[in-house]
């Protein structure tokens, strides 16, 4: 086994330490993105564990403050009770008593199997189990070029550049394309044209919070909007208490500008302070960006027909043996992470 990594692998994942371990609730009944979720939530918490990988199960409230969010509130609820996923709505007084900081002013919709893990330990975890079992690491290399032999009948040859300068070249027996931003442009240098797809670059901005107050200990969403290819410039924290906000939704052409764009923090504060009205405006400072590998513009929450969600692609590629494709492994890609790879055993060796 072997892998390339265009970086050093724990610098692959944001620089905060941490990511939310998601309910599986957005993502419609019969989607990879929800059968991955709901499985890859429950291996994940066992593997935390069992391994002492940090992760606090912090929960997460859904907000809406008008009858229209609250409806959104209730399609969500019902959703997740029809695939066993709890949620519950809570009265604003106990909402006010758990988090005087917060506002909500129609409902409150709680998510009690939400939470966040340590994704720096994690990632070193699966590095080093990684390693363990046989498998070699090509750190800071680029893969340049990817050609099957006879269909993939024969392999694949896979040409490397290291940072030194240095290139490799390599026959593989099976091909697992799980490139991230750069899955779909490498699948199209594999892939006759017919069967290309259009990457999309979701630019996501994050925002630090600098003040001890108002600091929930709860992660904070607005309702979910159909449509927007977002959830919200919401509250996440780390394994510290600290918060952060964001990100928000920035359709950019180029996967590698990763700068913070600060044109956007006022609409951002903006967004923030319906549900956090007492923050300081002045202490929210720019923060970091990330960009989501997306197939499509469309909704990030799957309501029916006509709302363009795109669910994860997972496939073994016809005609071309042993080549697996993963293209727009977004959200919720990492909480799915462990159930992907049991999925891609099977289309490999099942």
């Amino acid at each position: 086994m072997a892998r390339w990594e265009p970086r050093p692998v724990v610098a692959t994942l944001r620089s905060t330490c941490y990511a939310v371990i998601h309910a599986g609730i957005y993502y419609g009944p019969d989607s990879l993105k929800t059968k991955l979720c709901l499985e890859g939530k429950r291996m994940m918490y066992e593997l935390c564990e069992k391994q002492g990988i940090p992760y606090r199960n912090c929960k997460k409230w859904i907000l809406a403050q008008n009858d229209q969010q609250h409806a959104e509130l209730d399609k969500t609820h019902e959703f997740s009770t029809s695939i066993g996923v709890p949620t519950h709505f809570i009265s604003l007084a106990e909402a006010g008593d758990r988090e005087p900081g917060v506002r909500a002013q129609n409902a409150v919709l709680e998510s009690p199997t939400t939470g966040i893990i340590d994704s720096h330990s994690y990632m070193t975890y699966l590095e080093s189990d990684f390693q363990s079992k046989g498998g070699d690491m090509a750190c800071n290399t680029k893969v340049d070029a990817v050609g099957p032999l006879s269909d993939g009948r024969q392999g694949y040859n896979i040409q490397t550049t290291a940072s030194s300068g240095e290139s490799a070249e390599i026959t593989a027996e099976t091909l697992i394309n799980s490139a991230g931003l750069a899955a779909v442009p490498l699948s199209n240098s594999i892939l006759p044209l017919d069967r290309h797809m259009k990457p999309y670059y979701a630019k996501g901005s994050y925002y630090s919070y600098a003040s001890p107050c108002p600091r929930p200990k709860t992660l904070i969403y607005p309702a979910p909007t159909t449509g927007a290819a977002g959830l919200g410039t919401h509250l996440t924290m780390d394994m510290t208490g600290a918060i952060r906000f964001g990100p928000d939704v920035e359709w950019v052409d180029d996967p590698n500008d990763l700068s913070v764009n600060e044109e956007r923090l006022a609409a951002a504060l903006d967004e923030i302070e319906i549900y956090l009205p007492t923050i300081h405006r002045e202490k929210v400072m720019l923060d970091y960006a990330g960009i989501r590998p997306k197939l499509g513009k469309g909704s990030a929450v799957a309501r029916g027909k006509g709302d363009g969600f795109s669910d994860f692609y997972i496939k073994k590629e016809e005609g071309f043996d042993g080549f697996i494709n993963l293209l727009g492994i977004e959200s919720p890609g990492l909480t799915s992470s462990l159930a992907i790879a049991d999925m891609v055993d099977s289309l490999l060796y099942k």
